[in-house]
């Protein structure tokens, strides 16, 4: 990094697949997560995707590596929520959590029920490990986009209070809520 440049914020994204790792088809979970966050930050920052399958030991790793190693502030995962055996990111964040941030998995829900009666079914998590917020998101890319939507606004000041970078959104994509007093002057 050069001197006066910012440094980039390190983002983990993470889908989740047993057929995409295999190859059997393209994933579509990490270019719809990218492409979001694309338009919606203005801070810069830096992807480091991941796409592994169904297995819970292997989700912990990975979650463990980008947030204790390659110091990721915000992981999104991207599938493997619904109520299968087979879905096991739930089960699998949990286990590396700190804590458990409820109102994400609650309001991802409302949000995914507003266009899908079978999001009930989701179990959709929030969880901080050491300075990170860990999400995870549905699989499909339309999902993805909605869910984004409608939680991404707590999210920067979420990670700001947990000790994590100062991010700044395009306002035109979805505005960062923080109280007066948490937002940062101008320069």
């Amino acid at each position: 990094m050069k001197y006066g440049q910012p440094q980039k914020i390190r983002i983990g994204l993470v889908s989740v697949s047993d057929r995409a790792s295999q190859g059997v088809y393209p994933d579509k979970g990490i270019p719809a997560l990218q492409e979001w966050l694309e338009a919606a930050l203005a801070t810069p920052w830096e992807a480091l995707p991941r796409l592994i399958p169904d297995e819970q030991a292997e989700i912990e790793a990975v979650l463990r590596d980008l947030v204790d190693r390659q110091g990721c502030c915000l992981v999104l995962t991207t599938g493997g929520t619904g109520p299968a055996p087979r879905d096991v990111t739930p089960d699998a964040t949990q286990a590396v959590a700190d804590r458990v941030l409820d109102g994400f998995g609650e309001r991802m829900r409302a949000v995914n029920l507003q266009y899908v009666p079978t999001a009930i079914l989701s179990r959709q998590l929030g969880v901080i490990r050491k300075c990170a917020l860990i999400l995870n998101l549905p699989g499909q890319p339309k999902a993805i986009r909605e869910t984004l939507d409608g939680i991404f606004a707590a999210v920067p000041y979420c990670i700001e209070l947990i000790g994590g970078p100062y991010l700044e959104t395009r306002e035109e994509v979805v505005r960062a809520h923080r109280p007066a007093s948490a937002m940062k002057k101008p320069s």
